[in-house]
């Protein structure tokens, strides 16, 4: 690893800190050789999703420096636990998150790293409270999409995020899971063994060091890599207020493809997919309607 790469890497540990006020160093220090005297006063955060008002003290900034050789350590002992790097300046860094708003300054990743190459990718998300109905789109959708070798995205969240994975995996497929936090902080933990399958058969990745705990504002900021990193994004059931409005939102931002499951008028969670029709998503009852647009 060269030591512009360590650097970058190792300011990425620095307990809070924010996209911009990484812009903001490199600005300053281009080559990061000052980077360890950030240590001695905590930088100015600006969050994408600012922290939310919380109870729990576990979700409390600690503003408690790392010191460099424990960082250091920490670097180092990502081989043994097969975690790999990617920053945004390697040539392994997908080229279509390079284009979306506030690219991550790095992927750690574990997993089949040549999944990062395959097109295309299709983000899948949806409601944590998955319905039957929710559940037999998947059933009847992805075989299609698997079969003409379309890799899925998603969040590795409860509900549709965890079945989009289980079904690209039972149909043959491959699939990349985005998570919040790190890969030692694994949420939710009933998903933790579906993860551990990922990280060898798979792939799963974060922007964040694999020690990091999940912040509540983490899992809207991840959304905007789930669909950065996809052709399109597909939506299957969402409330009108929901995290996978957050996610079409950011594909639409960054001119990708948004497609919707249409619903029942009176089920709660199609009224968000619903209306993302009414705005110009691509109404989806079969793979051909998704893969007409990104293969």
């Amino acid at each position: 690893m060269d030591e512009f790469k360590e650097r970058l890497i190792s300011l990425l540990h620095y307990p809070d800190i924010s996209w911009n006020t990484v812009l903001q160093v490199l600005k300053k220090d281009p080559t990061l050789r000052n980077i360890y005297q950030l240590q001695k006063q905590p930088p100015q955060q600006t969050f994408l999703f600012p922290p939310l008002a919380t109870k729990n003290p576990s979700e409390k900034p600690s503003n408690i420096p790392l010191h460099p050789d424990i960082i250091r350590d920490q670097i180092r002992q990502y081989k043994t636990n097969e975690i790999t790097v990617i920053t945004i300046i390697d040539k392994e860094y997908p080229p279509l998150l390079k284009e979306i708003y506030q690219p991550p300054w790095a992927l750690f990743t574990k997993g089949d790293l040549s999944l990062l190459e395959t097109v295309p990718k299709l983000a899948v998300v949806g409601s944590r409270q998955a319905t039957q109905y929710g559940k037999n789109a998947i059933r009847s959708i992805f075989p299609g999409l698997v079969d003409k070798g379309v890799l899925i995205v998603s969040g590795l969240a409860r509900g549709i995020d965890a079945l989009a994975h289980e079904y690209a995996i039972k149909n043959g497929g491959r699939t990349i899971a985005v998570i919040a936090g790190g890969f030692y902080h694994i949420y939710p933990k009933e998903n933790m063994s579906l993860a551990l399958e990922m990280m060898k058969n798979q792939l799963v990745l974060s922007e964040y060091p694999p020690d990091t705990k999940p912040l509540r504002w983490h899992f809207p900021s991840r959304n905007r890599i789930i669909s950065g990193l996809s052709e399109g994004t597909l939506i299957i059931e969402a409330k009108r207020k929901s995290g996978s409005l957050i996610t079409a939102n950011f594909a639409v931002n960054e001119g990708r493809e948004v497609f919707s499951l249409p619903g029942n008028i009176f089920n709660p969670y199609s009224v968000g997919t619903n209306e993302l029709i009414q705005q110009g998503a691509k109404l989806v009852t079969s793979a051909e309607d998704i893969l007409e647009e990104i293969r």
